[in-house]
């Protein structure tokens, strides 16, 4: 272990409520619980790919209060303090300043790495490998970094970092100065920026330093300095005290939006190791096998003339004939059906859907 891993402190977001896997997915347990992939909580498996590289004293999981519960269950070698519960959700920009306070008051020479808990990495060693690099880069030069995430196709859905000059960093990792964050592309400008080799996918994933964070909030997101200095002074069991104090005057307002697109230096680390955000329906053929007719089932399935649909049917039959490209997925009362196109729309039927008198039950 290299001297800045012993300064070294993950952070995992897990506030999300992942209406697109709705209604497998709910308020009440939303996506980072689903066992869909591996058996295993997608929160479960973020805590576990870190084995090694930064003890469990020093993962922190910053959630909904009201989600504490679920995530001590699925995080549960954690220390129960290093579970964190916002009063409401104010956005990635609150979490983070909030993420670097906590970890300043362990360590004023922390580094900070921000994770998420709803992705899936098929090579681990090689993201652990990144990440140990880029702690390394972050404790010795006054940078944000960022691990892009390099391409496999034109994707509309994500945001993109443009890469500048490449640094020597002396790093198994290849890193490189970032230009400019970039918003979702259309699928013209995506297909562009696949071939350029000059884009990354953005996939969420920050370290820094403390100091060089605070100076960030202090320049570009002054509201959350407050949050930093008295999350700093507030012992553990006072915290939620204090949140429920200054949460709700903050702004509602992304990371990205607040600092990033602002700060001079960040740096980019090229990363490649079989990331997947699993953002919808669609993204479960990526996972799990298809069968002969290029249907996706979990559960029970009979099928007749029926290609490319996603079906998740345990503890009852689903039986389909002669429809293609549908994702159909049952869930406790819930019975979805859902052009496998447009998964990307299904917030707009989970809003509906939650309008209707008896809409909580289900939403």
């Amino acid at each position: 272990m290299t001297p800045s891993l012993n300064h070294a402190y993950a952070v995992i977001m897990a506030g999300g409520r992942g209406e697109r896997f709705w209604p497998l997915s709910t308020a009440a347990r939303p996506k980072q619980f689903l066992t869909l992939f591996g058996g295993k909580a997608l929160l479960t498996q973020a805590v576990d790919r870190l084995s090694g590289l930064i003890p469990p004293e020093r993962i922190l999981i910053i959630t909904s209060r009201d989600l504490v519960p679920a995530t001590r269950e699925a995080a549960w070698n954690l220390p129960v303090e290093n579970i964190v519960g916002e009063p409401m959700g104010r956005d990635t920009a609150a979490a983070c300043a909030l993420a670097c306070a906590l970890v300043t008051q362990r360590d004023p020479q922390g580094v900070v790495c921000i994770l998420t808990a709803d992705q899936l990495m098929a090579d681990e060693a090689t993201f652990r490998q990144i990440l140990a690099d880029s702690v390394e880069v972050a404790m010795t030069r006054d940078a944000i970094v960022t691990i892009g995430i390099q391409p496999t196709y034109p994707a509309t859905g994500f945001g993109y970092i443009e890469a500048a000059e490449q640094l020597q960093t002396g790093t198994v990792t290849r890193f490189q100065r970032a230009r400019r964050f970039v918003e979702k592309p259309n699928a013209e400008v995506a297909a562009h920026y696949l071939a350029g080799r000059c884009h990354y996918w953005n996939a969420g994933m920050f370290i820094w330093r403390v100091a060089v964070m605070r100076q960030a909030i202090q320049q570009h997101a002054p509201h959350l300095l407050d949050l930093c200095v008295r999350a700093e002074a507030t012992p553990s069991a006072g915290l939620d005290a204090l949140l429920d104090a200054i949460y709700p005057a903050l702004p509602k307002i992304s990371v990205d939006f607040a600092i990033m697109e602002h700060v001079k230096d960040i740096v980019v680390a090229r990363g490649s190791f079989g990331w997947d955000d699993v953002g919808t329906w669609a993204a479960v053929g990526n996972h799990i096998a298809a069968d002969a007719a290029q249907n996706v089932v979990v559960g029970t399935c009979e099928a007749v003339d029926a290609t490319n649909n996603v079906v998740i049917s345990e503890g009852r039959l689903t039986a389909l004939l002669g429809v293609k490209n549908v994702v159909v997925v049952h869930a406790g009362e819930v019975t979805m059906v859902c052009d496998r196109d447009r998964v990307q729309d299904l917030k707009k039927l989970v809003q509906q859907v939650g309008k209707r008198p008896d809409g909580a039950k289900y939403v």
